[in-house]
C-alpha cells in the first residue's frame, strides 16, 4: 500500500461528499436493479463520478499535489492487488476429497494464520480458488462471506504485513511486534467466534448436500506452478521499499509479468484464470478512490472538533468508516487525530513512541476497528471485492452488496464487533 506523505490540510465543501454517496449507492443497488446495464456501463459510471471531485480539487481548490498523491495511492493499490491476483492465478493448490465441516474450519483457520505472513490480500488470492474447488459440490453464499470475514479481514490483525492499515502504522513508527503483543486476544476471540458460527452453518449445509462426485486418484495435496511462490515473496518484499520513484510498484508489476509468462496455460485453465476480476476492481476502485477524497479530507480537518476522545469513540468511528471507505487512509486519519489529542504529530517520527508510551489504547482501538470493520462490506478492504469477482466468475453463489450486509454482516459480524468493544474498550 502507499506511504503517507505530508500534505497541507484541505477542507473541501461537504457537498462534494455526494459523489462518494452516489458511488456507494450505485455499487450497492445497480447490480440488482439494473444488472445488465451495470455490467456494460459500470466503468463509465465510475469515471464520471470520480471526475467530479478530481475537477473540483484541480480547478476550484487549486490542489494538484493532492490529486497527484491520490493517483500515487491508486497506482500502489492496483499494483499490489493486481500483481497478487496474477501471481496467485498461476498457483494451483490441488486438494482431493469433498470438504467436511471440520476440514473447512481448519482451512479457514490456516488462512487466518497465513494472512499474517503473506497479508490478507495474498492469502485471499492464494486460497480462494482451492476453497471453491473443495466445496464446489455444495457451495453456498455463506462460504464466500465467511472466507472474506476470516481470511481477507479479521484473520490479519497480528502483524504489519497482514493488513494495509497496520502496515501504514508500522511505517509511521509503530514497532513491528506491537500489534501482535496487544491484539492476540482479540484475534483469538473474533476468529473462534466466526469459526463456530461457520461450523454450525456448514454442518447444516453438509447434511443436506449430495455426496461429492468421484475424483481421479492422485496425491491428497499438490501444488502446480510452485515457482510462482518466488514471485509472491518478491511482491511481499517490495512492500518494505520506501521511495518516491515507484520502484516498489515496478517490482510488483515485474513479478506479475514474469509470473504470467512462465506459468503454463494448463495451470491457468485449471484455475479458471481470466483478467475480468482485476478489470472490474480496477475500474470500481478508481471511482472509489477519487470520490472518497473529499470525505477523507473533511474528516482529517474536522475530526478533532467532533468530540472524539475515548477508545470506544475511536473504535466505532474508525471502524464504521473503514466499512465503506478504504481502511488504510481511514486508519491514518484517526491516528493523526489521536496523536493530536496529546499535541503530537504523525509527521514527527519520535512522536509515535511518546504516544504509545502514554496512551496505547487509542491506537489499539483504531487498529482493531480498521481491520475488523473492513469485513462489513465489499468496500472495506481491498481483497473483498476481488474475492467477490473471482467467485462470481467461477459461477458459485455470491451475495450482492445489499444481501452481504443484511444477511451476514449485520446479524453475524456486527454483534461480535460489539462484543469486542464491550470486552476491550469500555
Amino acid at each position: 500500500m502507499p506511504f503517507q506523505c505530508a500534505l497541507a490540510e484541505i477542507s473541501p465543501n461537504p457537498w462534494m461528499i455526494l459523489p462518494f454517496v452516489a458511488m456507494l449507492t450505485a455499487i450497492a443497488c445497480a447490480p440488482v436493479v439494473l444488472k445488465h446495464h451495470w455490467e456494460r456501463h459500470y466503468h463509465e459510471v465510475s469515471v464520471a463520478l470520480g471526475a467530479i471531485p478530481v475537477a473540483y480539487y484541480l480547478f476550484v481548490l487549486k490542489s494538484p499535489d493532492r490529486v497527484g498523491h491520490l493517483l500515487h495511492e491508486y497506482i500502489s493499490f492496483i499494483a499490489l492487488i493486481g500483481s497478487l491476483f496474477i501471481v496467485s492465478g498461476g498457483i494451483q493448490v490441488a486438494v482431493r476429497g469433498g470438504a467436511k465441516p471440520w476440514s473447512n474450519v481448519l482451512f479457514l483457520l490456516a488462512g487466518a494464520v497465513g494472512a499474517n505472513v503473506v497479508g490478507t490480500t495474498g492469502a485471499a488470492m492464494l486460497l480462494i480458488r482451492p476453497w471453491i474447488r473443495i466445496n464446489r459440490h455444495r457451495y453456498g453464499a455463506f462460504h464466500t462471506v465467511f472466507f472474506i470475514f476470516i481470511v481477507a479481514n479479521v484473520g490479519g490483525c497480528l502483524t504489519p504485513i497482514a493488513n494495509p492499515p497496520l502496515f501504514l502504522g508500522f511505517i509511521e513508527g509503530v514497532p513491528f511486534w506491537w500489534i501482535l503483543e496487544h491484539c492476540w486476544t482479540v484475534w483469538i476471540i473474533i476468529n473462534l467466534a466466526l469459526l463456530a458460527v461457520f461450523y454450525v452453518l456448514d454442518s447444516s449445509n453438509f447434511r443436506g448436500a449430495p455426496p461429492p462426485p468421484p475424483e481421479p486418484l492422485g496425491p491428497v495435496f499438490a501444488i502446480r506452478g510452485a515457482h510462482n511462490l518466488l514471485f509472491f515473496a518478491m511482491i511481499i518484499g517490495a512492500l518494505f521499499i520506501s521511495d518516491r520513484l515507484m520502484l516498489r510498484e515496478g517490482l510488483m508489476v515485474a513479478a506479475a509479468v514474469a509470473s504470467y509468462w512462465t506459468t503454463s496455460r494448463e495451470t491457468h485453465t485449471a484455475n479458471g484464470f481470466t483478467f475480468a476480476p482485476i478489470k472490474e476492481v480496477s475500474w470500481l476502485f478508481a471511482g472509489i478512490f477519487a470520490t472518497m477524497l473529499p470525505a477523507l479530507d473533511y474528516l482529517d480537518v474536522h475530526a478533532s472538533q467532533m468530540g472524539i476522545s475515548t477508545p470506544m469513540h475511536f473504535y466505532w468511528l474508525a471502524g464504521g468508516l473503514s466499512a465503506i471507505l478504504d481502511n488504510a487512509p481511514t486508519y491514518l486519519a484517526f491516528a493523526a487525530t489521536a496523536l493530536g489529542l496529546h499535541h503530537l504529530s504523525l509527521d514527527r517520527a519520535e512522536d509515535m513512541s511518546v504516544f504509545l508510551a502514554h496512551d496505547p489504547i487509542l491506537l489499539l482501538a483504531i487498529s482493531i476497528g480498521a481491520v475488523l470493520f473492513g469485513a462489513m462490506t465489499y468496500l472495506g478492504n481491498g481483497p473483498n471485492l476481488m474475492v467477490k469477482s473471482i467467485t462470481e466468475a467461477a459461477g458459485v453463489p455470491t451475495p450482492n452488496f445489499a444481501r452481504y450486509v443484511y444477511r451476514y454482516s449485520l446479524p453475524v459480524l456486527l454483534p461480535l464487533l460489539a462484543l469486542v468493544a464491550w470486552i476491550f474498550f469500555r
